[in-house]
């Protein structure tokens, strides 16, 4: 038997716990009963991020951004083409910079695109700017599983 792993649902937050050789084949929430993985980012609030960066056993890889920011507009197509393709080795989130400023705040968030990848509750990487899609993939690699 497979050792289980805790993946934090995208769309109520809860944590699941699914036997780690089950990871490809998604699997559905226990409590609402949707799908885990889809392919779509979460979006961060200061009520639920602690929970997928310190619940979930795959890590989470964060854009922090705005709505006025050009570049970060121009890096979203990116990011939710990652999320597609690379689910489920990671979770792929966003932090609004401007509605989340005390969570931006926490995470020192200084210019915009900012690209954490938090594991275990623990930031393992940042990268500030934006990359074009092999390069982001390429950035991502080592730390996905």
């Amino acid at each position: 038997m497979s050792e289980s792993i805790k993946i934090v649902c995208v769309n109520c937050d809860a944590v699941n716990k699914l036997p780690s050789d089950k990871l490809n084949a998604g699997g559905s929430c226990g409590k609402c009963k949707k799908k885990l993985f889809s392919g779509q980012y979460v979006n961060l609030k200061a009520g639920n991020a602690q929970r997928h960066f310190e619940q979930s056993d795959i890590p989470v890889v964060v854009d922090c951004w705005a709505s006025w920011c050009g570049p970060c507009k121009s890096f979203a197509p990116t990011f939710e083409q990652a999320a597609k393709k690379l689910e489920p080795k990671a979770r792929f989130a966003k932090i609004d910079t401007e509605k989340e400023q005390r969570l931006a705040a926490r995470f020192q968030i200084k210019s915009i695109p900012t690209l954490l990848i938090m594991k275990n509750g623990k930031e393992i990487a940042r990268q500030a700017g934006v990359m074009n899609s092999s390069q982001f993939e390429a950035w991502l690699k080592p730390y996905l599983n």
